[in-house]
């Protein structure tokens, strides 16, 4: 009798917090962002430029000149979860993205030659010849600013599929961690151990790349990017 009480407590504990029930299995990929010897083989689309200082890498456009893409090179499967640290170090306006299971709308890598060039244009990502998912986490542009609510879409046809929890505050300039699952269809966006996109596909895209995106105006920091497997 104790047993089941407990584990019914457990059971709805792990509902009113969010909690996923995706599980680390073994790590995929790790890099610290720390120097340009662990971005060597990233690649970045639009005009932008990254610095390293105390274990941190700084993404910015000089002169706010471009949107920009900063692709991890790895392919990951299906189902992972992703960490990662950012720190908005320019709170006056910005936005930040996550890309991930991007690739080629025939199951090319992101990166075949095939492929239309991209130059960090929006429509490049979300109307071009890729599939991709992207969730907004903080949004400050200079015509909305503060937006109050986090956004998951699915490209090709940047279709809103959920609008979210709020994300970043805009005026934050601590340390946050973001934590991404893709279990499948199930997404789910954690923003410092609290839930703020939850959604099922039931048509899910698979395997892919996973990039930062910067509008313009943005300069953040970025640390501690790590990838697992999903313990089945």
């Amino acid at each position: 009798m104790l047993k089941s009480t407990f584990l019914w407590c457990l059971f709805l504990t792990s509902i009113s917090s969010g909690f996923t029930q995706s599980i680390k299995g073994h790590l995929l990929y790790e890099n610290s962002l720390a120097d340009v010897v662990t971005m060597a083989d990233w690649l970045m689309e639009g005009k932008a430029e990254t610095e390293h200082n105390n274990g941190w890498m700084f993404i910015r456009s000089p002169d706010e000149a471009s949107h920009h893409v900063y692709w991890c090179p790895e392919t990951f499967p299906s189902s992972f979860i992703a960490e990662w640290e950012v720190q908005n170090k320019h709170p006056e306006a910005g936005l930040c993205i996550i890309f991930f299971a991007a690739a080629g709308q025939d199951g090319q890598d992101l990166f075949d030659n095939n492929l239309k060039p991209r130059t960090g244009v929006f429509k490049q990502y979300t109307k071009g010849d890729i599939n991709n998912y992207h969730i907004s986490y903080y949004a400050n542009t200079p015509t909305q600013k503060d937006r109050a609510f986090s956004h998951l879409r699915k490209n090709r046809g940047f279709k809103k599929v959920q609008v979210g929890q709020p994300g970043i505050p805009a005026s934050s300039t601590a340390i946050h961690k973001l934590r991404l699952v893709k279990h499948n269809g199930h997404i789910e966006l954690f923003l410092d151990d609290k839930s703020i996109i939850d959604w099922t596909d039931d048509n899910p895209l698979g395997g892919g790349k996973i990039g930062f995106r910067q509008m313009r105006w943005t300069h953040f920091a970025y640390r501690n990017f790590k990838v697992w497997a999903i313990s089945e």
